[in-house]
């Protein structure tokens, strides 16, 4: 028997090499033929394309190394020195050993020496530190072995470690892994294994020496193919003579690399031709039919380890290798699919599944894609690449599988404050909502209440407690205490049940709702309580798997068997371990364990496939795409662990992250047969900053530059920042002779960008035809002059922009202006009510808006003295009973004025409000005086009105005397509601009140006005949503001063702002008296 070495630039070489072998059939008929591959998607795509050649792909069984050394060693079923296996008896021994002297280093890490919280932050490393040290001691044995025998050279600082790894030894039953490799290699040289007597070994570029000695070993009783995707033939003789381990650092053998790529990518094939051992006979497959392209000319020259630029002339409609410098990920992916659509239009025979996507950060990118992909059966008319199917491989279970995904939440939770929106994120989620039969609507209710109730973090004083607040206040506890009271009282009952004030906002159609979502919080707060403390795993995976069961349900079964299956692995892996976990040890283990990994139902399932770049990187398709090499990203940061011997000084054929990342875009560069696709961030998208590339894509740039004879080549491409600039719309712009973009949405948006900028129009160029001339509800007429403005588009039914309430999960420890006005506001109603001072103090403090504590109850006080001293006010006014007047007033033309005023206090009404007293409040009693007026004109009104001035607590007291003609005033106020209603008029409240003041005064009119229209240090009225909306975005006051239309004159007025200001305000003022 004997090793057969065979190589080939690409693995569809070495695969059909590979077909011919198996087409010689063992002796054996019932005998499978074992090929070993390095990947899930690999695997799918090497049957594939043995069933091509061979018409089925039968009796084949596609094996990892490591399973296969696991049956060489006797550890298929179990191997107690697998990391996952070794951490729980390792960290047995850490526990054990913490008051040894030579443990003192880990000791200290691990907190043993600390008390109270620092104690406790320590411990919760202790899973995660064990499970490193774990694989640490996995790394030495399979790839220093001899460390284990002797610890030569292991540096001082890290001395513990001989110690710790002997009393682990001493602990565990079985053979230590070097000794069980020595063993092993004995018995395979003295005797075959019951393994086929042909194996292949596929693809590989890496392999750590412990597997190069088991299949050296193999070799001696089996014929061992190892098929090598080696990119060039001239390199591997030329380093022919370079053979057996030695330090990294002593390596020289990249001085021997002709071209620049191998030198700086290709390391990991160097040393794993160090390695090997000499084969029995050597086959390289090699290749002539390179394309006359610049991926062509690249891949040549790397076959042939030399740059051979002359007689090379790039041209531009050479498109075969394309960088694509964006403004962040979200532009990648969109810069991807407009590159994907035009190579699918420019060759009719290129299939999605020629195409293949890989990145290094499968899960920054997979909701990038999800949405920029594959919706064409739900967004009909949205960009063509929607069409295109796209699968997603190597995703973490906690991003598929809807269970785990709520398992990983229920870990945050119970580590954290259980802040308003963590739990109502937990509510939104899926399975939570079929358990507890969430609606939209009813999580729309459930968050009003949220917010109305001013629950912020915490589940409880209890749950409190370790972070230093004890306050009730805005707890769950506290808020579905509110809202449960809210179910049986009213806010209005002036009534509260120990620290809890019913919940104004639970109407009697939500009860049901109510409990149900008390009942959700109830069983999280449960699930967050049994998910605490320290306790076995066993204890630990019960008691989450409980917390799930009681809070979510799937739709399928799939979810909760993969739920059990995980769990039931790692409990498996544990062992009968009793050793007790914290919270943290517990994240640090499931998110190792849910972590992304590759199946092979993803791959090559005839759509286009998108996975990271291990899986498929040497697998060649026609187009390869490479999204996401950013700086920083790529290759991954290789931050050296200080406990790795390895790492102190590494060996040749000893695993590097960096340049296993390089590799990959070798293999990359070396499987693309037709077009090579690669972006970038290459400038941050929000400054615009330039960004550089990553290393090894740098290279890749320089490298193109030497290719060819002009040294001046440029492939990359910057793209804007938009789609819809203009230059992805421009033929020959980005991509020559055409545009770049295919989305025609993206078209009309360029050529309205790009076209002559005009004046924005008018928002009404014309009023709407005059309503019908019927009677005038006096609600209606008051809710209008609340803002004029707005009432033109409420009387549309229009809906204008506006904040959304969000949930806040800050405790307050203040409030701003306007939460003091709705606090005081709230609590002067309380007061005129009936309620006394002291019990409108409290009832607001229970709300939970104010700061918890003293802080909070110093500003209820100031506000409970400010609120009574206008009550006090109000009340002296208000000094007999109140009464209702039913009005109806003809305004002529047949038209009437109807409703009702209330109160009325003998012959005054009484407004207070907590707001400083204006314009705004003097409108709002002023109009019914003017009803009462007109419909009793016999008896001699007044209006008073309170509210805070502008500086001071001394309310504020202006009265409002009955005008000699109200019906002509109630008429003129109509026929400016008729108006108001036809178009958008420039009547401002604060703004218009300012000008009609300064003119009442004497004052210019302009210049006040324009204080209170035009944003400065605070915003103005130009800022109002309804005003942007008609008049723009910063218009200025003299929009509003628009020439005067027949039957708007105004004596002293020569535009519509002065002539509606005056025609509303100047009555008002002129009818202003003293009331004392």
């Amino acid at each position: 028997m004997a090793l057969h070495l065979h190589r080939a630039e690409r693995t569809d070489l070495l695969a059909d090499g590979l077909a011919a072998l198996l087409s010689d059939p063992l002796p054996d008929p019932f005998a499978a033929e074992l090929v070993l591959v390095p990947a899930k998607g690999v695997e799918r795509w090497l049957s594939q394309r043995l069933s091509n050649h061979l018409g089925v792909c039968a009796a084949v069984e596609f094996r990892n190394p490591r399973s296969l050394i696991a049956e060489l060693t006797g550890t298929a079923d179990d191997d107690p020195w697998s990391p996952d296996a070794m951490v729980w008896p390792l960290l047995a021994v850490i526990d054990e050993s913490l008051d040894e002297p030579w443990c003192a280093t880990l000791a200290t890490h691990l907190g043993h020496f600390e008390t109270g919280e620092e104690y406790e932050l320590r411990q919760g490393r202790r899973y995660a530190v064990a499970r490193r040290l774990a694989g640490l001691f996995a790394s030495y044995a399979r790839q220093r072995p001899q460390l284990l025998v002797d610890w030569a050279g292991l540096p001082d600082d890290l001395a513990w470690q001989k110690p710790l790894w002997e009393a682990l030894c001493e602990r565990m039953a079985a053979d230590p892994p070097h000794i069980r490799h020595a063993k092993t290699l004995a018995r395979l040289h003295e005797s075959p294994s019951d393994l086929p007597e042909r194996l292949s070994l596929f693809g590989h570029t890496r392999l750590p020496v412990t597997e190069v000695e088991l299949l050296t070993a193999l070799s001696a009783h089996h014929d061992l193919h190892l098929w090598l995707p080696h990119p060039s033939d001239e390199l591997w003789h030329t380093l022919a003579t370079h053979k057996g381990p030695l330090p990294r650092r002593a390596d020289t053998g990249h001085r021997d690399v002709g071209h620049p790529l191998l030198a700086t990518l290709g390391r990991d094939l160097r040393e794993l031709q160090r390695l090997l051992p000499e084969p029995d006979t050597d086959e390289f497959r090699g290749r002539t039919d390179y394309p006359d392209t610049l991926l062509g000319w690249l891949q040549s020259d790397i076959a042939a380890d030399a740059v051979r630029p002359r007689g090379r002339r790039h041209r531009s409609e050479d498109r075969s290798i394309q960088v694509h410098s964006c403004h962040g990920p979200s532009r990648q992916i969109d810069v991807l699919r407009e590159v994907l659509l035009g190579l699918l239009a420019d060759d009719p025979t290129l299939e999605p599944r020629d195409i293949l996507v890989m990145c290094p950060d499968i899960e920054t990118y997979a909701p990038l894609i999800t949405a920029g992909f594959g919706l064409g059966d739900v967004v009909h008319g949205a960009h063509p690449a929607h069409k295109l199917r796209v699968r997603l491989a190597d995703r973490a279970l906690v991003q598929t599988n809807p269970l785990l995904s709520v398992a990983a939440q229920l870990l945050a939770l119970a580590g954290g404050r259980a802040t308003a929106s963590e739990v109502l994120n937990l509510a939104e989620s899926a399975p939570v909502r079929a358990r507890f039969g969430f609606t939209d609507d009813d999580l729309d209710a459930i968050t009003a209440w949220t917010r109305e109730a001013n629950i912020r973090w915490g589940f409880d004083q209890q749950h409190r407690r370790p972070y230093g607040v004890e306050f009730l206040h805005n707890t769950w506890r506290f808020g579905i205490d509110r809202v449960l009271a809210g179910v049986a009282m009213s806010d209005d009952s002036h009534a509260w049940l120990g620290a809890t004030l019913p919940l104004d906002d639970v109407s009697s159609n939500r009860v049901e709702l109510a409990g149900r979502f008390a009942e959700f919080v109830e069983r999280l707060r449960v699930t967050v309580e049994q998910l605490g403390g320290t306790r076995p795993l066993h204890e630990w995976l019960d008691a989450l798997t409980a917390g799930i069961d009681a809070l979510a349900a799937a739709d399928e079964e799939w979810p909760a068997a993969q739920l059990q299956r995980e769990f039931a692995e790692i409990t498996a892996r544990a062992g009968d371990t009793r050793t007790a976990l914290r919270l943290a040890d517990v994240r640090a283990l499931l998110d190792r364990h849910l972590a992304g990994r590759p199946t092979r139902a993803n791959f090559r399932t005839g759509t286009l496939t998108v996975c990271t770049m291990v899986p498929m990187r040497s697998v060649p398709h026609r187009v390869v795409c490479l999204v996401g090499l950013d700086d920083g990203v790529f290759p991954r940061l290789g931050a050296v662990d200080g406990d790795d011997a390895l790492a102190r000084d590494p060996m040749t054929g000893e695993r590097d992250i960096r340049s296993e990342d390089r590799q990959l875009l070798l293999d990359a560069i070396c499987a693309a047969t037709q077009t090579l696709v690669i972006t970038y961030t290459g400038a941050n998208e929000y400054s615009g900053q330039a960004r550089p590339p990553a290393v090894p894509l740098a290279e890749l740039i320089d490298t193109l530059k030497l290719t060819t004879e002009d040294p001046e080549l440029d492939v990359v491409t910057r793209h804007p920042l938009q789609p819809f600039d203009k230059r992805n719309v421009i033929p020959g712009a980005l991509v020559p002779d055409e545009p770049f973009t295919f989305d025609r949405t993206a078209l009309i948006a360029a050529q309205a960008g790009s076209g002559e900028r005009a004046r924005r129009p008018a928002f009404f160029s014309d009023p709407l035809p005059p309503p019908l001339p019927e009677d005038v509800a006096l609600e209606d007429l008051l809710n209008f002059f609340k803002d004029p403005v707005k009432g033109f588009f409420r009387a549309l039914e229009y809906t204008l922009p506006w904040d959304v309430d969000g949930v806040s999960d800050v405790m307050p420890v203040d409030i701003d202006a306007l939460e003091e006005w709705t606090v005081g506001d709230r609590m002067l109603s309380d007061i005129l009510r009936g309620m006394t001072p002291a019990d409108a103090q409290q009832a607001e403090w229970r709300r939970g808006t104010l700061p918890p504590g003293h802080l909070g109850w110093r500003r209820a006080i100031n506000l409970r003295d400010q609120c009574a001293l206008l009550a006090t006010e109000a009340l002296a006014f208000r000094d007999t009973d109140s009464a209702a007047y039913d009005v109806d007033v003809d305004l002529g033309n047949g038209r009437r004025l109807t409703g009702t005023v209330s109160p009325v206090f003998g012959d005054r009404l009484v407004s207070v409000t907590y707001s400083k007293l204006g314009g705004k409040h003097l409108l709002q009693s002023w109009i019914p005086l003017l009803a009462l007026a007109a419909g009793y004109p016999d008896r001699d009104w007044l209006a008073v009105c309170i509210g805070r001035p502008p500086r001071g607590t001394t309310p504020r007291i202006e009265g409002l005397g009955s005008p000699a003609d109200p019906v002509d005033l109630l008429a003129d106020l109509v026929a400016i509601y008729d108006a108001g209603r036809r178009e958008p008029l420039p009547l401002p409240v604060k703004t218009s009140f300012a000008w009609a003041s300064a003119r009442h005064t004497g004052d210019d009119p302009e210049q006040a006005a324009g204080f209170r229209w035009r944003s400065g240090r605070y915003p103005g009225e130009d800022a109002e949503p309804a005003h942007v909306r008609a008049w723009g975005r910063d218009a200025w006051l003299r929009d509003l001063m628009q020439p005067l239309r027949p039957g708007e004159e105004f004596e002293g007025e020569t535009h519509r702002l002065g002539a509606y200001s005056s025609r509303l305000w100047l009555p008002l003022l002129r009818a202003e008296r003293p009331v004392r």
